[in-house]
Protein backbone atom coordinates (compact mmCIF):
# COMPACT_ATOMS: atom_id res chain seq x y z
CA UNK A 1 0.00 0.00 0.00
CA UNK A 2 1.07 3.57 -0.58
CA UNK A 3 0.11 6.88 0.94
CA UNK A 4 0.98 10.56 0.90
CA UNK A 5 -0.39 12.21 3.97
CA UNK A 6 -3.89 11.88 2.67
CA UNK A 7 -4.08 9.88 -0.58
CA UNK A 8 -3.66 6.13 -0.77
CA UNK A 9 -2.95 3.83 -3.66
CA UNK A 10 -3.31 0.09 -4.28
CA UNK A 11 -0.96 -1.66 -6.68
CA UNK A 12 -2.23 -4.74 -8.41
CA UNK A 13 -0.77 -7.73 -10.21
CA UNK A 14 2.60 -7.50 -8.47
CA UNK A 15 3.88 -5.05 -11.08
CA UNK A 16 2.34 -1.75 -10.13
CA UNK A 17 -0.01 -1.71 -13.12
CA UNK A 18 -3.25 -1.04 -11.28
CA UNK A 19 -3.15 1.98 -8.96
CA UNK A 20 -6.51 3.31 -7.77
CA UNK A 21 -7.57 6.25 -5.67
CA UNK A 22 -10.85 7.61 -4.39
CA UNK A 23 -11.20 9.89 -1.35
CA UNK A 24 -13.01 8.79 1.78
CA UNK A 25 -12.42 10.16 5.26
CA UNK A 26 -11.21 8.24 8.30
CA UNK A 27 -12.42 10.11 11.39
CA UNK A 28 -9.64 9.08 13.84
CA UNK A 29 -6.88 10.53 11.66
CA UNK A 30 -8.87 12.82 9.30
CA UNK A 31 -6.95 11.29 6.41
CA UNK A 32 -8.48 10.89 2.96
CA UNK A 33 -8.46 7.19 2.18
CA UNK A 34 -8.70 5.26 -1.05
CA UNK A 35 -11.99 3.41 -1.49
CA UNK A 36 -9.95 0.21 -1.70
CA UNK A 37 -8.99 0.63 1.95
CA UNK A 38 -12.44 1.22 3.36
CA UNK A 39 -14.71 -0.88 1.13
CA UNK A 40 -14.65 -4.43 2.62
CA UNK A 41 -14.89 -6.25 -0.73
CA UNK A 42 -11.93 -4.35 -2.12
CA UNK A 43 -9.90 -4.89 1.04
CA UNK A 44 -10.45 -8.63 0.53
CA UNK A 45 -8.87 -8.34 -2.93
CA UNK A 46 -5.70 -6.53 -1.89
CA UNK A 47 -3.42 -9.53 -1.37
CA UNK A 48 -4.71 -11.22 -4.53
CA UNK A 49 -3.74 -8.16 -6.57
CA UNK A 50 -0.53 -7.65 -4.59
CA UNK A 51 1.17 -11.05 -4.25
CA UNK A 52 4.61 -11.58 -2.85
CA UNK A 53 7.24 -10.67 -5.46
CA UNK A 54 10.83 -9.70 -6.18
CA UNK A 55 10.40 -6.49 -4.21
CA UNK A 56 9.56 -8.55 -1.11
CA UNK A 57 12.69 -10.64 -1.59
CA UNK A 58 14.76 -7.48 -1.87
CA UNK A 59 13.52 -5.94 1.38
CA UNK A 60 13.58 -9.22 3.34
CA UNK A 61 17.20 -9.75 2.33
CA UNK A 62 18.08 -6.15 3.18
CA UNK A 63 16.62 -6.52 6.68
CA UNK A 64 18.65 -9.70 7.20
CA UNK A 65 21.89 -8.12 5.97
CA UNK A 66 21.42 -5.16 8.31
CA UNK A 67 20.55 -7.52 11.17
CA UNK A 68 17.69 -5.10 11.84
CA UNK A 69 16.07 -5.72 15.22
CA UNK A 70 13.47 -2.93 15.18
CA UNK A 71 11.69 -2.49 11.84
CA UNK A 72 8.97 -0.05 10.80
CA UNK A 73 6.70 -0.75 7.82
CA UNK A 74 5.09 2.55 6.87
CA UNK A 75 1.93 2.03 4.82
CA UNK A 76 1.68 -1.65 5.76
CA UNK A 77 -1.82 -2.28 4.37
CA UNK A 78 -2.96 -5.86 4.95
CA UNK A 79 0.42 -6.65 6.47
CA UNK A 80 1.47 -9.46 4.11
CA UNK A 81 5.07 -8.22 4.02
CA UNK A 82 4.98 -6.97 7.62
CA UNK A 83 4.11 -10.40 8.99
CA UNK A 84 6.96 -11.98 7.06
CA UNK A 85 9.41 -9.52 8.60
CA UNK A 86 8.13 -10.48 12.06
CA UNK A 87 8.82 -14.18 11.53
CA UNK A 88 12.46 -13.68 12.56
CA UNK A 89 13.09 -14.28 16.26
CA UNK A 90 14.17 -11.27 18.27
CA UNK A 91 12.63 -8.65 16.01
CA UNK A 92 10.22 -5.90 16.94
CA UNK A 93 8.06 -5.00 13.95
CA UNK A 94 5.65 -2.08 13.73
CA UNK A 95 3.08 -1.81 10.94
CA UNK A 96 1.64 1.68 10.44
CA UNK A 97 -1.37 2.42 8.25
CA UNK A 98 -4.24 4.93 8.43
CA UNK A 99 -6.88 2.56 7.02
CA UNK A 100 -8.75 0.83 9.83
CA UNK A 101 -10.31 -1.71 7.45
CA UNK A 102 -6.90 -2.76 6.16
CA UNK A 103 -5.54 -3.12 9.68
CA UNK A 104 -8.59 -5.11 10.72
CA UNK A 105 -7.86 -7.52 7.87
CA UNK A 106 -4.17 -7.65 8.86
CA UNK A 107 -4.99 -8.48 12.47
CA UNK A 108 -7.05 -11.51 11.36
CA UNK A 109 -4.18 -13.13 9.44
CA UNK A 110 -1.81 -15.87 10.72
CA UNK A 111 1.18 -14.39 12.53
CA UNK A 112 -0.52 -11.04 13.10
CA UNK A 113 0.13 -11.29 16.84
CA UNK A 114 3.85 -10.87 16.16
CA UNK A 115 3.33 -7.33 14.84
CA UNK A 116 2.34 -4.15 16.62
CA UNK A 117 -0.31 -2.51 14.41
CA UNK A 118 -0.78 1.27 14.56
CA UNK A 119 -3.49 3.25 12.81
CA UNK A 120 -2.16 6.53 11.46
CA UNK A 121 0.36 8.26 9.20
CA UNK A 122 4.06 8.97 9.70
CA UNK A 123 3.06 11.23 12.60
CA UNK A 124 2.34 8.04 14.60
CA UNK A 125 5.84 6.62 14.16
CA UNK A 126 7.18 8.30 17.28
CA UNK A 127 10.85 7.93 18.19
CA UNK A 128 11.46 4.17 18.60
CA UNK A 129 15.11 4.39 17.49
CA UNK A 130 14.41 1.88 14.72
CA UNK A 131 17.13 0.14 12.75
CA UNK A 132 15.17 0.09 9.50
CA UNK A 133 12.12 1.78 8.01
CA UNK A 134 10.67 0.45 4.76
CA UNK A 135 8.09 1.96 2.40
CA UNK A 136 7.00 -0.49 -0.28
CA UNK A 137 4.65 -0.25 -3.29
CA UNK A 138 6.06 3.05 -4.59
CA UNK A 139 4.88 5.04 -1.60
CA UNK A 140 7.04 8.02 -2.57
CA UNK A 141 5.07 8.61 -5.75
CA UNK A 142 1.81 9.26 -3.97
CA UNK A 143 3.17 12.40 -2.31
CA UNK A 144 2.09 14.90 -4.94
CA UNK A 145 3.08 17.84 -2.76
CA UNK A 146 6.79 18.31 -2.02
CA UNK A 147 6.10 19.81 1.41
CA UNK A 148 4.22 16.68 2.52
CA UNK A 149 6.96 14.41 1.17
CA UNK A 150 9.60 16.45 3.01
CA UNK A 151 7.52 16.39 6.20
CA UNK A 152 7.25 12.61 6.03
CA UNK A 153 11.01 12.28 5.58
CA UNK A 154 11.49 14.38 8.71
CA UNK A 155 9.15 12.07 10.65
CA UNK A 156 11.12 9.07 9.40
CA UNK A 157 14.39 10.68 10.43
CA UNK A 158 13.08 11.09 13.98
CA UNK A 159 11.89 7.47 14.09
CA UNK A 160 15.26 5.98 13.13
CA UNK A 161 18.29 5.62 15.36
CA UNK A 162 21.47 7.44 14.29
CA UNK A 163 22.85 5.31 11.47
CA UNK A 164 19.44 3.70 10.88
CA UNK A 165 18.34 2.83 7.35
CA UNK A 166 15.49 4.06 5.16
CA UNK A 167 14.63 1.97 2.08
CA UNK A 168 12.00 2.72 -0.58
CA UNK A 169 11.47 2.77 -4.32
CA UNK A 170 10.07 5.11 -6.95
CA UNK A 171 9.50 4.57 -10.66
CA UNK A 172 12.02 6.25 -12.94
CA UNK A 173 10.22 8.93 -15.02
CA UNK A 174 12.76 8.54 -17.84
CA UNK A 175 11.58 4.96 -18.31
CA UNK A 176 8.00 6.19 -18.91
CA UNK A 177 6.39 3.07 -17.52
CA UNK A 178 2.95 4.71 -17.63
CA UNK A 179 2.92 4.14 -21.40
CA UNK A 180 1.94 0.55 -20.58
CA UNK A 181 -0.88 1.64 -18.28
CA UNK A 182 -3.62 0.85 -20.77
CA UNK A 183 -6.33 -1.78 -21.05
CA UNK A 184 -4.36 -4.04 -23.38
CA UNK A 185 -1.26 -4.22 -21.17
CA UNK A 186 -2.84 -3.98 -17.72
CA UNK A 187 -6.01 -6.07 -18.07
CA UNK A 188 -6.27 -8.58 -15.21
CA UNK A 189 -9.00 -11.20 -14.78
CA UNK A 190 -9.03 -13.33 -11.64
CA UNK A 191 -11.25 -15.26 -9.28
CA UNK A 192 -11.90 -13.64 -5.93
CA UNK A 193 -14.01 -14.18 -2.81
CA UNK A 194 -16.56 -11.95 -4.55
CA UNK A 195 -16.57 -13.74 -7.88
CA UNK A 196 -14.71 -13.11 -11.11
CA UNK A 197 -13.03 -9.69 -11.28
CA UNK A 198 -11.83 -7.73 -14.29
CA UNK A 199 -9.51 -4.74 -13.78
CA UNK A 200 -7.35 -2.43 -15.86
CA UNK A 201 -5.96 1.12 -15.88
CA UNK A 202 -5.97 3.90 -18.45
CA UNK A 203 -3.88 7.07 -18.46
CA UNK A 204 -5.85 10.31 -18.65
CA UNK A 205 -2.97 12.77 -18.84
CA UNK A 206 0.74 13.36 -18.20
CA UNK A 207 2.34 16.65 -17.19
CA UNK A 208 4.28 18.57 -14.52
CA UNK A 209 5.87 15.38 -13.22
CA UNK A 210 2.47 13.81 -12.59
CA UNK A 211 0.52 11.03 -14.25
CA UNK A 212 -3.29 11.12 -14.09
CA UNK A 213 -5.06 7.81 -14.70
CA UNK A 214 -8.20 5.84 -13.94
CA UNK A 215 -8.57 2.35 -12.52
CA UNK A 216 -11.48 0.22 -13.71
CA UNK A 217 -12.87 -2.57 -11.51
CA UNK A 218 -15.71 -4.82 -12.64
CA UNK A 219 -17.53 -7.34 -10.46
CA UNK A 220 -18.63 -9.59 -13.33
CA UNK A 221 -21.19 -11.51 -11.25
CA UNK A 222 -23.29 -8.38 -10.81
CA UNK A 223 -21.93 -6.09 -13.53
CA UNK A 224 -21.01 -3.47 -10.93
CA UNK A 225 -18.18 -1.23 -12.07
CA UNK A 226 -16.02 1.08 -9.98
CA UNK A 227 -13.93 3.69 -11.81
CA UNK A 228 -11.41 5.37 -9.55
CA UNK A 229 -9.44 8.50 -10.43
CA UNK A 230 -5.80 8.90 -9.38
CA UNK A 231 -2.58 10.87 -9.80
CA UNK A 232 1.02 9.91 -9.08
CA UNK A 233 4.15 12.01 -8.82
CA UNK A 234 7.19 10.93 -10.85
CA UNK A 235 10.14 12.63 -9.19
CA UNK A 236 13.53 12.54 -10.85
CA UNK A 237 16.62 10.97 -9.35
CA UNK A 238 17.97 14.46 -8.64
CA UNK A 239 14.79 15.54 -6.86
CA UNK A 240 14.67 12.46 -4.62
CA UNK A 241 18.38 12.68 -3.87
CA UNK A 242 18.06 16.32 -2.87
CA UNK A 243 15.05 15.66 -0.63
CA UNK A 244 16.86 12.87 1.19
CA UNK A 245 20.00 14.93 1.72
CA UNK A 246 17.98 17.90 2.98
CA UNK A 247 16.24 15.61 5.49
CA UNK A 248 19.55 14.39 6.90
CA UNK A 249 20.11 11.15 4.97
CA UNK A 250 23.12 9.83 3.08
CA UNK A 251 22.36 7.61 0.10
CA UNK A 252 24.35 4.39 0.38
CA UNK A 253 22.88 2.49 -2.57
CA UNK A 254 20.75 3.32 -5.59
CA UNK A 255 19.59 0.32 -7.59
CA UNK A 256 17.80 0.21 -10.91
CA UNK A 257 15.85 -2.99 -10.34
CA UNK A 258 15.08 -5.65 -7.74
CA UNK A 259 18.10 -7.76 -8.76
CA UNK A 260 20.30 -4.98 -7.36
CA UNK A 261 21.58 -3.98 -10.76
CA UNK A 262 23.12 -0.48 -10.72
CA UNK A 263 20.84 2.43 -11.48
CA UNK A 264 21.11 3.66 -15.06
CA UNK A 265 19.27 6.59 -16.66
CA UNK A 266 16.89 4.14 -18.36
CA UNK A 267 16.34 1.79 -15.39
CA UNK A 268 12.67 1.11 -14.57
CA UNK A 269 13.10 1.64 -10.82
CA UNK A 270 14.98 3.91 -8.44
CA UNK A 271 15.49 1.85 -5.28
CA UNK A 272 17.04 3.97 -2.52
CA UNK A 273 18.85 2.67 0.53
CA UNK A 274 19.77 5.66 2.71
CA UNK A 275 21.35 6.06 6.13
CA UNK A 276 20.31 8.57 8.79
CA UNK A 277 23.26 10.85 9.51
Amino acid sequence: MSYSGGWFVIWGGGGGKRPYRQPCYNPPTMVKLDLHYVEPRLVDLYDIENPRGADTDFYVQLAAELDARTILDLGCGTGLFTRELAMVDGRTVLGVDPASAMLAYARRQPGAEQVRWVEGTSKRLGTPQADLLIMTSHVAQVFLDDAKWDDTLRDIYKALRPGGTLAFESRNPVYEGWKRWNREDSFFRYESPHGLMETWVEVVGVGNGRVHFQGHNIFTATGEKLVVDSKLRFRTQAELTSSLQNAGFTIEHLYGNWDRSPFLPTSPEMIFVARRN
